[in-house]
């Protein structure tokens, strides 16, 4: 396993029949355990108490060391790596941050570059960009103590610490557990910010329904000896629970909660033409006019939204698009739920916004009748799945799918009715 992913991303997880025995007990609390979690996702285990979701997760960093089976982290096997060594390169966030109290915030963020050996002058810098990416000030947090810190705060620096020498892996065990809701929320946008930045493997555990279908790129639902009864996206769990137990447990408002958390990413986007600003205008024109429009965006060299362009300004221009169009505005991203991107369409300056992915890339773009498809294709798949449970077919798993909407208006333009 290395010191760092390449890049600062993550590695893929597998656990290969994985089971852990604890004396005295009468059954195992992880029995014959199977579960492949890809680089750069955030799997949630989720399930009620005494399910072997904590247990699990302590396995892969080894606090619980497996009674048989195998841990692949970045396809080598846990076994073969030094506890101490395999620790230092997986971050690990508990509730109540569980910081040295003795210790200021710089000191507790820097124990694990300290056990690496790092030199002064870079653990001071990672120290200050570590507060900055969780949103604390460096001159006023980092010789604080945990004393003089809210919860929130604390879980902050708590999460910084584990990402202190950019490990591959993040292990979070119920992290935001004991905070009041606000605070919660906020934490989890936060974390969920971080992500589209670092692009780590993140197991979270939780026992919170909405929770984890916010988080989560994937849910793994377990039920007693960690015994996965389904393992989809949110969107599909919603849409096409495997059997009577995740309903049960997911309990009721299934169609709010898909407005609510399903993610702009699940949905089906509608697209633009879109180039730099060394391509050529008459040629981005062209490409507009194929596809019905009357704009196209423009996209820096890294991918990135930019500019809308008219197709008017295209057809006068001569060779390249250059500094043509007006601003976009902010995107949305794509972890941005419906509801949430349904508001900032709703604030817009423009009827079509342009929507991110990893890197602030250009991933398609949104609008009021994309969202509006979307719920009516959420819609279609409740009522199929009510005239299914009412069949006795509940334990169908149907189309499942990722969420996905219908298009938007291809007719409509930035500054038109969508």
């Amino acid at each position: 396993m290395p010191e760092t992913a390449a890049g600062g991303g993550g590695v893929p997880i597998e656990l290969r029949a994985v089971t852990k025995r604890f004396p005295g007990a009468a059954a195992p609390a992880v029995n014959e355990l199977d579960l492949t979690i890809a680089a750069g996702e955030i799997v949630v285990l989720l399930g009620p108490s005494g399910c072997g979701k904590t247990t699990t997760m302590r396995m892969i960093n080894r606090l619980d060391e497996p009674t048989s089976g195998d841990i692949l982290i970045g396809g080598r096997s846990a076994r073969d790596i030094d506890p101490d060594r395999l620790r230092r390169n997986i971050g690990y966030v508990i509730q109540q941050a569980g910081l040295f109290p003795h210790l200021t915030v710089a000191a507790n963020i820097a124990q694990v570059p300290r056990l690496l050996k790092w030199d002064s002058g870079r653990i001071a810098r990672r120290v200050e960009e570590l507060l900055t990416l969780v949103g604390l000030d460096p001159a006023t947090f980092a010789q604080r103590y945990p004393r003089a810190l809210s919860g929130g705060q604390q879980q902050r620096v708590g999460v910084a610490r584990a990402l202190a020498a950019d490990p591959p892996v993040m292990l979070m065990d119920e992290p935001f557990g004991a905070l009041d809701p606000i605070t919660r929320e906020r934490l989890q946008d936060e974390l969920l910010r971080l992500q589209e930045e670092l692009a780590k493997t993140i197991v979270f555990v939780t026992h919170d329904v909405d929770e984890a279908l916010k988080i989560g790129d994937r849910i793994a639902i377990m039920e007693r000896g960690a015994r996965i009864v389904q393992y989809a996206r949110p969107a599909e769990i919603l849409t096409a629970p495997a059997g009577e137990y995740v309903e049960q447990y997911l309990g009721g408002g299934s169609s709010m909660r898909l407005l609510r958390l399903t993610k702009v990413g699940d949905i089906r986007l509608d697209s633009v033409p879109h180039a730099t600003a060394g391509a050529d205008a008459r040629a981005l024109l062209a490409q507009a006019e194929d596809e019905g429009r009357d704009f196209a965006l423009v996209v820096d060299e890294a991918g990135r939204p930019r500019r809308w362009v008219s197709a008017a300004d295209l057809a006068a221009a001569r060779g390249p698009v250059g500094e043509l169009g007006e601003e976009t505005g902010p995107p949305i991203g794509h972890r941005m739920t419906l509801q949430d991107a349904l508001e900032a369409l709703l604030n817009a300056d423009s009827d079509v916004v342009p929507v991110v992915g990893r890197g602030q890339a250009y991933a398609g773009v949104l609008s009021l009748s994309t969202v509006q498809n979307a719920i009516q294709a959420i819609k279609a798949r409740e009522r199929e799945r009510r005239r299914r449970r009412l069949s006795g077919l509940t334990g169908d798993s149907g189309d499942g799918g990722s969420g996905d909407g219908g298009p938007g208006d291809s007719g409509s333009g930035p500054g038109g009715g969508a």
